[in-house]
C-alpha cells in the first residue's frame, strides 16, 4: 500500500522540479526513497560513533545517475534529525581540498556557507551554533556562580591544542563580547573569520586581535576545531559531505592530483586512528575516481593498500559495508517500481485521480526503458526517473491525453559510456585558473 504521508507544497514543488532537472532534490527525500536499507545502517552507525567521540570516514562510490548525490543527502537529513551539524559541498574547478591559489580555500567557503542544523536545515546556520553556545555557557555560568567569560574559556580550553585553536577561541569571545558591549561590526566579522572571509591577515588582526586565517594549507585543521566547537555548543559532532570527488580524478596535472589525494590519505589515517573526534566525512566519486591506476585513487598505492575491498568479502560473495569504500548496490527493478510509485504519489499529493497512470502504466514504463536502454535502467535510474516526470507532468496537465499514447514516445538517453576518455580539468600548470574543460 502506498503512503499516504502528508507532502507539503512547497516539498512537492521542490521534488518535482529537481527529478525533472535530473539533480537530487534538497527537500522531502522521504518521500521518494527506496532501497539502500544496508548502506544506510552501515552509515547510521557511522553517526552514532561520531556522537560517541568517534570519526568516521566513507567513499559513497556509484557510477554517473546511480544516486550518490541522493543518498549523500539522504544521510545528512539523518545525520541533522539525530543532532549533529552538517556542512556539505561539491567540488569543482575551483573548489579543491587541496591547492595554491586559493581554490581549497574556496571549498572551505562553500562548505560553511552549507552549514546546517536541525532547526535550520538550509544553510547559513553558524550564527545559531554560536548562539547556542553561548546561551549555554550563560546558564551554566549563572549555575556555577562563574563569569561567562571564564566559562568561555573553560569550555574551549582544550582547542588550544590544534593548529589555530587559540585564535579559535578568542574570536568565539569576540562574538560573545559584542552582545555585552552592543557592538555589530564586531559580531559581524567573529562571523565573517568563522566563515573564513578574512583574506588577509592584517585584516583579521586589526577586526579581532588575531592572527591566524583560513587558507588553503590548514582547511582540515579548521574543519577539526569547528568539530570540537559544535559538540561544545550542544551538538553531536561536525558531517562534512564532499560531492563530485571525480573532479580531483580530472585534473590535469599530476602534481595538483597528488597533492589532493595526499590530503585525502590525511584525513584517512586521522579518522582510521583515532586522531579526529566527532567528525565524519562522506566522500561522493565514481568508479573510475577510485579504481583508475593512472589517474585516481588506486594510482596513490597508500590510498590503494586502504581502500581496496574486503578479498574475503569478494571470495564470499557478500559487501563487507564496514569498508571505508562503500560501493552502492543496484537498485532491483521491483524497487525501481516502488520509486516510480513514491514520484506519483507526490505528483498527484497522494491522490490516484484520473489523470494518475495506474500501476499498469508503471510497469509498461519500466519495460519499455529495459527493452530501450537494458539493465542500466535500474543501475543508474537518474535519466529513467527524470523521463518518467516528464510524462507525469504532461499527464497531470492533460487530462486528455491518455498514459497509453506517451510511453512508447519516452526517451531515455543511454548513460555515459564509462569507457569514453575523461574531461580534464587545467592545464599544464596549477598557476593558471582551472575553469577550462577540455576532451
Amino acid at each position: 500500500m502506498e503512503s499516504q504521508s502528508l507532502i507539503r507544497p512547497r516539498e512537492r514543488e521542490a521534488i518535482i522540479q529537481s527529478l525533472r532537472a535530473g539533480v537530487t532534490p534538497r527537500a522531502g527525500l522521504q518521500h521518494i526513497q527506496v532501497g539502500r536499507v544496508r548502506e544506510v545502517e552501515a552509515l547510521i552507525k557511522d553517526i552514532d560513533r561520531i556522537i560517541d567521540g568517534g570519526s568516521a570516514f566513507r567513499l559513497i562510490i556509484g557510477d554517473f545517475g546511480a544516486g550518490k548525490s541522493f543518498f549523500l543527502h539522504l544521510i545528512r537529513t539523518v545525520a541533522l534529525e539525530k543532532g549533529l551539524v552538517t556542512i556539505h559541498a561539491d567540488l569543482s574547478p575551483d573548489r579543491r581540498l587541496q591547492a595554491s591559489f586559493g581554490q581549497a580555500r574556496n571549498l572551505y567557503l562553500e562548505l560553511m556557507s552549507n552549514c546546517s542544523t536541525r532547526t535550520k536545515p538550509d544553510g547559513g546556520a553558524i550564527t545559531n551554533v554560536l548562539e547556542k553556545f553561548i546561551t549555554d555557557a550563560r546558564i551554566e555560568a549563572n549555575t556555577q556562580g562563574l563569569s561567562i567569560e571564564q566559562i568561555i574559556e573553560n569550555r574551549l580550553h582544550h582547542l588550544f591544542d590544534l593548529v589555530g585553536g587559540y585564535d579559535f577561541a578568542q574570536v568565539v569571545k569576540a562574538y560573545w563580547r559584542s552582545y555585552e558591549t552592543d557592538q555589530e561590526q564586531l559580531k559581524i566579522d567573529a562571523v565573517r573569520w568563522l566563515r573564513g572571509e578574512f583574506a588577509s591577515k592584517t585584516d583579521a588582526r586589526k577586526a579581532l586581535g588575531v592572527r591566524t586565517i583560513v587558507n588553503d594549507s590548514n582547511i582540515y585543521e579548521f574543519f577539526k576545531l569547528f568539530s570540537l566547537f559544535v559538540k561544545q555548543a550542544g551538538y553531536g559532532g561536525l558531517l562534512i559531505n564532499l560531492d563530485e570527488m571525480a573532479i580531483l580524478y580530472k585534473l590535469a596535472h599530476p602534481r595538483s592530483r597528488m597533492a589532493n589525494y595526499e590530503q585525502i590519505l590525511k584525513i584517512l589515517n586521522d579518522c582510521l586512528q583515532g586522531q579526529a573526534t566527532h567528525i565524519g566525512f562522506l566522500l561522493g566519486g565514481t568508479p573510475e575516481f577510485l579504481t583508475d591506476p593512472r589517474k585516481g585513487l588506486f594510482s596513490y598505492e597508500a590510498l590503494k593498500s586502504r581502500l581496496e575491498e574486503n578479498s574475503f568479502a569478494q571470495s564470499a560473495g557478500v559487501v563487507d559495508y564496514a569498508a571505508p569504500t562503500l560501493r552502492l548496490n543496484n537498485l532491483t527493478p521491483e524497487e525501481l517500481l516502488i520509486l516510480l510509485k513514491n514520484i506519483r504519489r507526490v505528483f498527484f499529493e497522494g491522490e490516484l485521480s484520473a489523470k494518475a497512470p495506474p500501476d499498469e502504466a508503471l510497469i509498461a514504463f519500466l519495460n519499455h526503458c529495459a527493452t530501450r536502454v537494458g539493465d542500466s535502467y535500474f543501475r543508474t535510474p537518474r535519466n529513467t526517473v527524470k523521463a518518467f516526470a516528464d510524462m507525469l507532468s504532461v499527464l497531470e496537465q492533460n487530462q486528455e491525453i491518455k498514459w497509453s499514447d506517451l510511453v512508447s514516445q519516452v526517451k531515455v538517453d543511454k548513460e555515459v559510456n564509462s569507457d569514453m576518455p575523461a574531461q580534464e580539468i587545467g592545464s599544464a600548470t596549477d598557476e593558471d585558473e582551472l575553469t577550462s574543460f577540455k576532451l
